[in-house]
């Protein structure tokens, strides 16, 4: 059973940068994706990045603000948020997919393994 712990989540103002950090308990390869719950809303595909460097996937609402990345030696994985929004205000979480797709960069949460316990950004206008 893998375990994801994140970090790094916090209050800024609109227009600041927050980095989220997601460390997997075990040293291994996964496809890796940031999903958000906003207050009263669904669960949604943020970011993902696939388990071999190079191939990922962004939400239309965060392209050309959030960079998703890893550091397989370190077996870490961030998702750097520049240009923050009031709506960008949620619970983000860290999932990891087991998969042999080496590019695969899926949003469906269903396909999701496990999950990290989530942290919240809150940012203010």
């Amino acid at each position: 059973q893998v375990q994801l712990v994140e970090s790094g989540g916090g209050l800024m103002q609109a227009g600041g940068s927050l980095r989220l950090s997601c460390a997997p308990s075990e040293r291994t390869s996964y496809e890796i994706g940031w999903f958000r719950q906003p207050p009263g809303k669904e669960r949604e595909s943020v970011a993902v990045i696939s388990k071999s460097v190079g191939s990922t996937r962004y939400a239309d609402s965060v392209k050309g603000r959030f960079t998703i990345s890893r550091d397989n030696a370190k077996n870490t994985m961030s998702l750097q948020m520049n240009s923050l929004k009031p709506e960008d205000t949620a619970v983000y979480y860290c999932a990891a997919r087991t998969t042999s797709n080496s590019h695969s960069v899926s949003t469906a949460q269903w396909q999701y393994d496990y999950w990290g316990q989530g942290t919240q950004v809150t940012v203010s206008s």
